[in-house]
């Protein structure tokens, strides 16, 4: 049998744009001890890297545990072409119920892979990605159980607790019954809890697991692909990679603390988390672009020290704040690559 040839495209995603803008914002360097002596080997990233993860947490904050049960009552099911399109509702925290969307191919199968798709800002939230509203290139939950996957798409908490528009109402909320834990902290540990409700599908094999989105989502994925370990596969389309390239600093993400001159951490850290996991930035010179080129180069050297130096690159379509066919052709690629 012919082995399966690597999509070309892949080095042209390790290599740096014609013109990076000289303004283009600078990671902090990641292959650095914390005497500022360089590190040389994987032992010495290890430690490093641990030191990083520590910091990052810290300044998140956490939701405490213990994690419910990954059961959940499928609310709706209908099926579209292919697919078994189920709404369910799941607890994300003992005693707090968030609704999400599982599709899967209509055919018998076992040992698929599983994507979580993590939805874009939108009041449509999760029926955007299940296919059923909205911008049919962000239909991605949908186009994943058709090409053969087993798809997660869960509701942000900013939706699922929040009055129509106000958005910050989920923030209070959040705040209220975690009052030390930060809006992406939030989202990251919702996000893992449908790693959760994935891995645990008969269907699904638990050591493939990829996660997608795009701009909210896209967020969210890069969080979830730097800490949770289970996650082998990530796309995240015009997240903004840089601390200064989108709003951050907006109270359901990190808030306003990392506008502060004595803020110490970078966005680097976290991508460097991933290694020598998949990761692919997709940018459309909006949130994401030549400019995000700076951090793609400083995680670089992580991979390859990790023995990983084809997993992480960037692909800009250059069609702005979007997810167009181009890209979801390209997640298609990156996630059968490395998934399947």
């Amino acid at each position: 049998m012919q082995e399966k040839e690597k999509p070309s495209w892949f080095r042209m995603a390790q290599r740096r744009p014609l013109s990076v803008p000289p303004d283009a914002p600078r990671p902090m360097p990641l292959l650095f001890d914390r005497e500022h002596r360089p590190i040389h080997t994987i032992a010495g990233w290890t430690m490093r890297r641990t030191d990083m993860r520590k910091d990052w947490l810290s300044f998140l904050g956490a939701i405490p545990g213990p994690r419910p049960r990954n059961t959940f009552k499928v609310l709706q099911e209908d099926r579209p072409p292919g697919v078994i399109r189920q709404l369910i509702a799941y607890e994300t925290e003992p005693g707090l119920t968030v609704e999400g969307y599982l599709l899967r191919p209509d055919r018998p199968g076992r040992a698929r892979p599983g994507v979580v798709v993590l939805h874009a800002t939108n009041a449509a939230t999760i029926r955007e990605p299940a296919g059923l509203e909205g911008n049919p290139d962000l239909h991605i939950g949908l186009h994943m159980a058709q090409r053969g996957y087993v798809a997660m798409a869960p509701r942000c908490f900013l939706w699922q607790y929040a009055k129509p528009g106000r958005l910050g109402a989920a923030v209070d909320w959040l705040h209220a019954r975690h009052p030390k834990v930060s809006g992406m902290a939030k989202m990251f540990y919702d996000a893992s809890r449908a790693v959760d409700i994935l891995a645990a599908q008969d269907d699904v094999d638990p050591r493939r697991l990829g996660a997608i989105g795009h701009s909210l989502g896209g967020k969210e994925s890069l969080y979830l692909a730097a800490f949770d370990e289970r996650v082998r596969a990530t796309v995240a389309s015009e997240p903004g990679i840089t601390l200064k390239s989108s709003n951050w600093d907006a109270p359901w993400y990190l808030g306003d603390e990392i506008r502060k001159p004595a803020f110490g951490l970078d966005h680097a850290q976290v991508l460097a988390q991933v290694a020598p996991r998949a990761f692919l930035l997709i940018a459309g010179n909006s949130a994401d672009g030549d400019l995000s080129w700076p951090y793609i180069a400083e995680a670089m050297p992580v991979w390859k020290l990790a023995g990983a130096a084809d997993a992480v690159g960037l692909f800009n379509h250059r069609q702005g704040h979007a997810f167009p066919p181009v890209a979801q052709s390209h997640a298609d690629e990156w996630l059968d690559w490395f998934l399947t």
